[in-house]
């Protein structure tokens, strides 16, 4: 079969290749070619120098927007870790403390029951005693870091106003039974805000309470005082005011007085001067705890007990004497309360009646020392928690982070090697395309 040569003819006449000295497409795709390869090339050079493969916003701004914002967290976790690093300095100093005295309570229970004996030198006795009670006094003196000593708690001597306004002479004594140590950032819908570890204070020391002056305290803060029959018993109810719209309603306030009397054959002062952070079962308690005391020092018989079974904490009054009793209360603000071991300075073993006051009282007082204690070692074990917790946490944040922005070193040096063997080329095919203009140049010869 013999082939078209018309056909043949179309198949071989191409379109021709048009040669010019203004234009050259090859160097021009030579040389696109070569400014992708430089461009690529800047980008990898970048990362080996920062390590990172979005370090800029314009890079990816997504993925940069939320690196920032974890590396703000852990910045942030970072302040929060040497916040519980001193949470946990002051607090060990504050159990450290705790312990110590616990010991010389120890020490001084000791000394009382020898004190019981009838045939001892009970003066010697009570020296040993004042000795050891001045002890914890400089220990209690000295438990503090970086001028925070939670061994104290006795702010007073301010008025209503400037206690619930925290102003004047009262500023910082509303709510300064506690200490807040920042724990945590807790990220959510609604923005930052921060967590923190409360750590109560625990008065140790045993100085004396200073009765206030202050008639801000209703009449009804106190009820059920009066006569008592002998043999019988009768219920003071401490109700606390909350009727005063100055005291903001709170039922207690620091330096609120209350004290009770009306016994004969007692001659020191039933009172308790409350603390920041005191309900009013706290002040029935201590007015039973140095009604007690006071008693058994004076030798009268007459008790008194905490009763938690009415709507106010009561102090339960037991007359066991022969003739009736009639109690009076009486109520005052602005005082300034004693230390949490203030019975320790009225002890006085040189009586046999005193002896046996210190006897019941000094369990209660080593109780009060054994309890702080306990309280800021669980504070302290739980900061200590916290602050392995945001260890790892930041860690974590850490790991984050690089796995979305920090540079695979391994591709990266596999992109480098073939870019630069692009670039190479790229050369090569440029320097090719910029001859063509040469061979023109030989047909006009």
């Amino acid at each position: 079969m013999t082939a078209n040569p018309a056909a043949k003819s179309a198949a071989i006449v191409k379109e021709p290749h048009m040669s010019s000295i203004l234009t050259n497409n090859g160097a021009m795709v030579a040389l696109q070619t070569m400014k992708s390869i430089n461009k690529n090339m800047a980008s990898v050079q970048n990362e080996i120098s920062t390590g990172k493969s979005v370090s800029t916003a314009k890079e990816n701004a997504a993925v940069w927007a939320i690196s920032k914002t974890m590396e703000s967290d852990v910045k942030g976790f970072a302040g929060i870790s040497d916040s519980l690093s001193l949470g946990s300095s002051t607090i060990a100093v504050a159990r450290s403390a705790s312990e110590q005295i616990t010991d010389l309570l120890t020490e001084i229970k000791g000394k009382i029951v020898a004190s019981q004996e009838a045939n001892v030198d009970r003066t010697k006795i009570q020296a040993d005693v004042s000795a050891l009670r001045d002890q914890i006094g400089s220990i209690v003196g000295a438990a503090q870091f970086n001028g925070l000593n939670l061994l104290s708690n006795r702010q007073g001597g301010a008025t209503v106003t400037q206690i619930v306004g925290n102003t004047g002479a009262g500023a910082g004594i509303l709510n300064s039974s506690q200490v807040d140590i920042l724990s945590s950032l807790d990220r959510s819908s609604g923005g930052v805000k921060s967590s923190n570890i409360s750590v109560a204070k625990a008065d140790l020391g045993t100085q004396a309470r200073v009765a206030g002056g202050g008639t801000d305290l209703a009449g009804a803060a106190v009820t059920g005082a009066g006569a008592i029959a002998a043999g019988l018993s009768g219920t003071i109810s401490i109700v606390g005011d909350t009727a005063t719209a100055a005291r903001g309603g709170n039922k207690v306030l620091a330096g609120d007085t209350y004290a009770i009397a009306g016994f004969a054959g007692i001659t020191n002062a039933i009172s308790y001067v409350a603390r920041d952070g005191d309900s009013t079962t706290d002040i029935a308690k201590g007015l039973v705890d140095r009604l007690n005391f006071e008693a058994k020092k004076a030798g009268v018989s007459v008790s008194a007990e905490l009763d938690t079974t009415g709507a106010n904490p009561g102090v339960k009054i037991t007359n066991g004497t022969t003739a009736s009793i009639t109690t009076t209360t009486t109520t005052a603000s602005g005082g300034t309360a004693g230390g949490g071991l203030e019975l320790l300075r009225d002890i006085d073993v040189s009586t046999g009646a005193g002896a046996e006051a210190a006897l019941s009282a000094i369990e209660g007082l080593t109780q009060t020392a054994i309890q702080a204690a306990a309280d800021f070692g669980t504070s302290q074990s739980r900061i200590e928690v916290q602050k392995d917790f945001v260890s790892n946490l930041v860690d974590s944040l850490k790991s984050g982070i690089g796995s979305m922005v920090d540079a695979d070193m391994e591709e990266t040096s596999a992109r480098l090697q073939a870019l630069q063997v692009q670039q190479q080329l790229a050369t090569q095919s440029l320097s090719i395309a910029n001859q063509a203009p040469q061979n023109i140049l030989s047909l006009f010869r």
